[in-house]
């Protein structure tokens, strides 16, 4: 190829870099936003979105596999193939889902990914090859190393994670969005024509230049299982930080960013910054096991959350500057991408549809914690140590009697405690920096010393972890009473001693909380109607009377399987034994309701901080009014730390014509033995003549009218919770 000049080569490199950054850029707003379309059809139950995940996996494995196979026409022909398929990958637009109405009988694990890949799937699968395919084209166009702009296609896709929730979905609508979005792939489509213009017009790939050897079977194996740990540890450190630890509203998005941003940092940064990466990832990493099993208060949450966070950024900054460091000649870059798509689609397939099969709490995080452990290659800061690990009979010898030292360490702490046991280890781990199979090992009976082996203890006792795809239940209980927990939100406590103490509703459904007021006036008839959204622990069942039938919609089965069971919690079991249970997403199951009307309707599906959106919707209270008798009332759990919920109903309440006051209940010090929480509820009615009876039946209590909206109602078209976060 002859040579080409600087000025040329920095347009060149330009005009890739902008293809491949807005490539992926739009690539990341797909997801969440085709998410806010399917939502409100299709409901959040788990076969919705696992086979979601399944699809948008399976496309850019193929997406990278096209790109591979390409490569072996000439470049022209390249072009010429990409650019007919973005053209055939444009009837697809304007992007959105297909309006086709779910069939009678349809299995949702099935049609879901037939939805979704008949409505995005061309444009999700051209858009997906763009990364691997133009960094070749560059490579055959400027003789450069293209690898750098990998750099670019990942800080595209951090751009586009963060500009949805932060810029796209509070200013503009979903309707406008796809326009939006369909009009940039056509100006992607142009800028992948631009590159294209650029590529030799001469002899086939492989008449034009000589062929590298391809990669060993060992050395692809090995990039597969380097891009699966971190992908692996993205979800699994996501699901700890906002189950575990806390539970703040886009908080997701972190682990995320930070994952696509190591890559950026592994593939484009120098030598001086990447080394001091390295060599603290396995500090930080230490940190991690340390504290995994540890409880933090609400003051020290967000500092672990930020230190498992900074985990997670170090070690894929390291693992992938791995990658980086044996990527092969650019002649076997499609092949090279393929296998790192593999790896990435095996850690999210393990923690997202494995894990949750195998395991009863998240154990995968501990798991790729250590694989994580095993595969740095960080060298002790320290010298003597240092020339210790680099080799030797020695080494081998002190690495053999190592590695069962620290495990035996770790089982002696059962007995000893893990003060007594834990210092020694870390010591160890820390020596063991730069040997790698002694690190990992020590790294394990750190874990396993500071937590592990009591959450072992608690798995093999029955019920007391229990794992949906919801997330972890954890189950405890003492003399005064037993308590079920998701992460770090509690889902009801059951007072033990009598059978009286047994039936008291605690919690959020304090007998002086909004709901517990309501429940037991007089106004609510003896044989009403009452339909309830999210079971919990069954707590609010004990409000029930003996000829009042009650509805009961939940979104998890194993939820219904923990309350039913008397040997757990006794609500259902001693208050309504008779009772309807619907199973599914509540939206969808009262929109298909055929019962009759409701006197009463109970909306408590908020299991953590983070709340589904396409329940407070206009068009979800729409169905709340189609399910209500002209004088209904309708009840809104929502009690939140770090969103102004009472906003978003009152511009609900004032656009649709519906009463509304709020019931801010804070207990007594005397209430807290009891178990009574503060909670925040919402009374909404179509008749303002209802709303002013349950008023005047409590005079002493005090219903408030709702705050001023701060922004429009919700809808499934425009929802943020950018304008009512707390800050």
């Amino acid at each position: 190829m002859a040579p080409i000049s600087r000025a040329r080569q920095w347009t060149v490199g330009a005009r890739f870099t902008a293809t491949v950054f807005v490539g992926s850029f739009l690539l990341f707003l797909v997801q969440p936003m085709i998410a806010r379309l399917a939502l409100p059809r299709l409901g959040g139950a788990p076969a919705v979105w696992n086979s979601a995940m399944l699809v948008y996996q399976a496309l850019l494995l193929a997406g990278y596999a096209y790109a591979h196979l390409l490569g072996r026409l000439a470049p022209r022909k390249q072009a010429a193939v990409h650019l007919g398929v973005f053209a055939l990958a444009a009837f697809s637009l304007p992007i959105g889902l297909l309006d086709l109405d779910v069939p009678q009988g349809a299995g949702l694990f099935l049609w879901v990914p037939w939805l979704l890949l008949v409505s995005v799937g061309p444009l999700f699968f051209v858009i997906s090859a763009q990364t691997p395919l133009l960094q070749r084209w560059f490579a055959l166009t400027s003789g450069k190393d293209p690898y750098p702009l990998y750099a670019a296609s990942n800080l595209g896709s951090f751009a586009g994670l963060f500009a949805y929730p932060l810029l796209v979905e509070p200013m503009v609508a979903v309707a406008d969005q796809r326009w939006y979005w369909s009009a940039a792939y056509l100006g992607l489509a142009a800028l992948a024509a631009w590159c294209a213009l650029a590529l030799p017009r001469t002899a086939p790939v492989d008449q034009r230049e000589v062929r590298s050897t391809r990669p060993a079977r060992n050395i692809v194996l090995s990039w597969i299982m380097v891009a699966a740990i971190p992908s692996g540890l993205v979800l699994s450190t996501t699901l700890y930080i906002t189950t575990d630890i806390v539970a703040i509203p886009l908080l997701w998005a972190l682990p995320l960013g930070l994952y696509l941003l190591s890559f950026t940092v592994a593939f484009g940064a120098p030598e001086i910054i990447v080394r001091p990466i390295m060599w603290a990832a396995p500090v930080v990493l230490l940190l991690n096991a340390v504290l995994l099993f540890s409880a933090p208060s609400s003051g020290s949450a967000v500092l672990f959350a930020g230190l498992s966070a900074l985990g997670l950024f170090l070690v894929s900054v390291s693992l992938h500057r791995r990658l980086y460091e044996t990527r092969p000649p650019a002649d076997q870059l499609t092949a090279f991408y393929l296998a790192l798509a593999v790896g990435g689609v095996l850690g999210g397939l393990f923690c997202a549809l494995i894990a949750p099969l195998l395991f009863d709490w998240t154990y995968e995080h501990a798991l790729l914690i250590v694989a994580a452990a095993l595969l740095l290659t960080a060298r002790s800061p320290f010298k003597p140590v240092y020339d210790l690990w680099d080799g030797g009979r020695l080494a081998n010898v002190v690495t053999l009697i190592g590695i069962p030292t620290v495990l035996l360490l770790s089982v002696a702490s059962i007995p000893l405690g893990r003060l007594a046991v834990a210092p020694a280890i870390l010591v160890v781990a820390i020596a063991a920096i730069g040997n790698r199979p002694l690190f990992a090992a020590a790294v394990a009976s750190l874990v396993l010393t500071t937590g592990g082996w009591n959450n072992l203890r608690a798995s093999v006792e029955p019920g007391r972890l229990t794992r949906s795809f919801f997330g972890v239940y954890t189950l405890e209980e003492n003399a005064r009473d037993r308590a079920i927990s998701h992460g770090t939100t509690v889902h009801g406590i059951q007072n033990r001693g009598s059978p009286e103490r047994e039936r008291m509703p605690t919690t959020y459904y304090a007998p002086r909380s909004g709901v517990g007021l309501v429940l037991s006036s007089p106004l609510i008839a003896d044989t009403a109607r009452v339909g309830l959204v999210g079971l919990g622990a069954g707590t609010l069942s004990c409000y029930a009377r003996p000829a009042q039938q009650w509805t009961i919609y939940e979104i998890d089965p194993v939820v219904v399987q923990i309350a039913s069971d008397p040997r757990r919690f006794s609500f259902l079991s001693r208050c309504l034994p008779k009772r309807r249970m619907v199973i599914g997403d509540a939206r969808l199951t009262l929109a298909r309701e055929t019962a009759p009307k409701v006197d009463m309707l109970i909306i408590d599906a908020f299991s953590s901080d983070s709340i589904p959106v396409h329940l407070l919707t206009r068009e979800a209270f729409q169905i709340y009014r189609q399910r209500l008798k002209d004088d209904g009332l309708l009840l809104v759990h929502i009690s939140n730390r770090y969103l102004h919920l009472d906003s978003v109903l009152g511009a609900e309440a004032e656009a649709a014509g519906w009463s509304a006051r709020i019931r801010i209940f804070k207990p007594k010090r005397a209430d807290r033995s009891l178990n009574y929480f503060g909670s925040d509820w919402v009374v909404l009615s179509p008749s303002q003549i209802r709303i002013s009876a349950l008023e005047q039946a409590e005079p002493g209590l005090t219903w408030l009218p709702l705050p001023p909206p701060v922004s429009a109602p919700w809808s499934d078209d425009h929802a943020s919770l950018l304008p009512v976060l707390k800050f």
